[in-house]
């Protein structure tokens, strides 16, 4: 999303990335921010309705913003190697709908995904809109395992 607000093309999908959720991660990661049994061991996650162990849905969480901003990072040095001008990204004013699917495994692989679901002229910052996105992340079986609906400032084209 290094294109300006006038050139972002709604049902435009971006990759991401994929990621592997390691044991020893889920683990870490729960003891630090969601020390709940079914994240923190086997042992644990066996007495829930899990059954083994699953990464935190924040953990999935935070593995989507590591990867999204990896991505326009990506993106944006690619297009100042080739002298293309780049929008600014602005702040979020939110997100709604977040929703964790399927459980996460130790093991289990996920693969993220934005797609652009609509644009909003910003009445109040006329030099930014809104994009509306759908972030989701599905399992190596192809099932969408998380989801939610963002939306972000992005320059428009300078006058």
């Amino acid at each position: 999303m290094i294109a300006f607000f006038e050139d972002v093309v709604v049902g435009e999908i971006l990759e991401l990335g994929t990621y592997t959720f390691k044991t020893d991660e889920i683990i870490r990661f729960a003891e630090k921010f969601d020390p709940q049994p079914f994240h923190l061991s086997e042992d644990g996650a066996a007495k829930t309705h899990f059954g083994r162990l699953c990464a935190s849905g924040w953990h999935t969480a935070s593995i989507f913003m590591k990867l999204f901003v990896a991505r326009l990072k990506s993106m944006q040095d690619e297009a100042l190697a080739e002298d293309i001008a780049v929008a600014r990204i602005g702040p979020s004013p939110g997100f709604e709908d977040l929703k964790w699917i399927k459980p996460v495994f130790a093991g289990d692989t996920l693969r993220y995904t934005r797609t652009v679901t609509g644009k909003t002229e910003s009445r109040s910052r006329p030099e930014w809109g809104l994009v509306h996105s759908d972030m989701r992340a599905f399992n190596q079986d192809g099932l969408l395992a998380f989801s939610f609906k963002a939306t972000v400032f992005v320059e428009r084209r300078p006058r």
